[in-house]
C-alpha cells in the first residue's frame, strides 16, 4: 500500500512547502490568537486540516493536544490522525469537518458574535430542540473528558464548530486541555475571560472539575441566550437555576462533576 502523504510521514522540512506539493491548499488560517498556522489541504480529492506550530507557546499547546487525543476520544470531538515534526516545530493533522467555528478570534479582530449574519447569531436563532442537541453534545463530549481525567482550559466558543446543514456540533482545538487536578503556576490560565471561572486567573488555585463545570455552565448560559449582553434567556428558569449554579463564585457551591451538571441538565429538559 502506498504511504499516505500525511498520514503516513512522521517529519519534513518545511511544512508549508510540503503540503502544497502535496495538493492543494484551499485555505489558510495565519492570523490566529494561539500563534499557529494552518492549513485546509485537498489531497487526491479529500480535505485535511494541517495545525502547524513554530513558537514556544503553540508549540507547547500542540504537544499537549496530542496527549490530549492519546487520552480521550468521543464522536463530537475532531480526532487527531498524525503527528509530524518538523525543522520548526510540529504539525497536526485532522480530518476537514464541516461546520462553522461559532466564534472565530485572530489577532487584528476580535469582534462578530453579535453581527447577523455571524455563525453565533445563526446559531443562537436555531429552534430550541437544535440548540438543546447542541449542548447535550457539548455536554456528552465533556463527560467522556471527565471520565479520562482531564479538565477543561480554554473551552469557549471558537471550539465549537457547528455544521447548520447537518445541525450537529463538533468540538475542536481543545489544545490545553490537560490532566487534573493541578495547581495554577501562572497569573492566569489561557482562555475567553467570558468563559473562565474565577480560580483560572490565581496563581496557587486549584484547577479542577469543578472549573470544567464552571466552562460548561457558561457555554450553556451564552448558547441559549439570544444575544450576548444575557438579557434574552431562551430557556426555562429550571435550567437557568442550573447554569447559575455550575458558574457559582465558590467552587464548593457548583455541581461536584460534569456528570452531576449533565444528570440535572437532562432532568430539568
Amino acid at each position: 500500500m502506498t504511504p499516505h502523504p500525511l498520514l503516513d510521514v512522521a517529519h519534513v522540512a518545511t511544512l508549508d512547502a510540503y503540503v502544497a506539493g502535496i495538493g492543494a491548499i484551499f485555505r489558510t488560517f495565519a492570523d490566529q490568537d494561539s500563534g499557529c498556522v494552518s492549513y485546509g489541504v485537498l489531497v487526491d480529492g479529500r480535505r485535511w486540516f494541517v495545525k502547524s506550530a513554530s513558537t514556544p507557546a503553540a508549540l507547547s499547546s500542540l504537544r499537549r493536544a496530542v496527549n490530549v487525543h492519546q487520552a480521550v476520544a468521543h464522536p463530537a470531538i475532531t480526532p487527531l490522525l498524525n503527528s509530524i515534526t518538523t525543522n520548526e516545530g510540529l504539525a497536526l493533522v485532522y480530518p476537514w469537518v464541516p461546520g462553522e467555528v461559532l466564534y472565530h478570534p485572530t489577532r487584528s479582530h476580535h469582534g462578530g458574535r453579535t453581527a447577523p449574519d455571524s455563525p453565533m447569531a445563526r446559531f443562537r436563532g436555531l429552534p430550541l430542540p437544535e440548540v438543546h442537541a447542541a449542548l447535550d453534545t457539548i455536554l456528552d463530549a465533556h463527560l467522556a473528558v471527565e471520565a479520562a481525567g482531564l479538565v477543561a482550559v480554554d473551552l469557549y466558543d471558537g471550539c465549537m464548530l457547528y455544521d447548520f446543514n447537518e445541525r450537529r456540533m463538533r468540538l475542536c482545538d481543545l489544545d490545553e486541555y490537560r490532566l487534573g487536578p493541578f495547581t495554577l503556576d501562572a497569573d492566569r490560565l489561557p482562555g475567553s475571560s467570558r468563559y473562565m471561572a474565577p480560580e483560572e486567573f490565581v496563581r496557587g488555585s486549584v484547577i479542577d472539575v469543578r472549573t470544567t463545570v464552571f466552562n460548561l455552565g457558561r457555554a450553556l448560559r451564552l448558547l441559549l441566550d439570544a444575544g450576548d449582553d444575557e438579557h434574552q434567556w431562551r430557556g426555562t428558569a429550571s435550567q437557568l437555576a442550573i447554569a447559575n449554579k455550575a458558574t457559582c463564585k465558590e467552587p464548593d457551591q457548583r455541581f461536584p462533576s460534569v456528570n452531576a451538571l449533565t444528570e440535572a441538565w437532562h432532568e430539568a429538559l
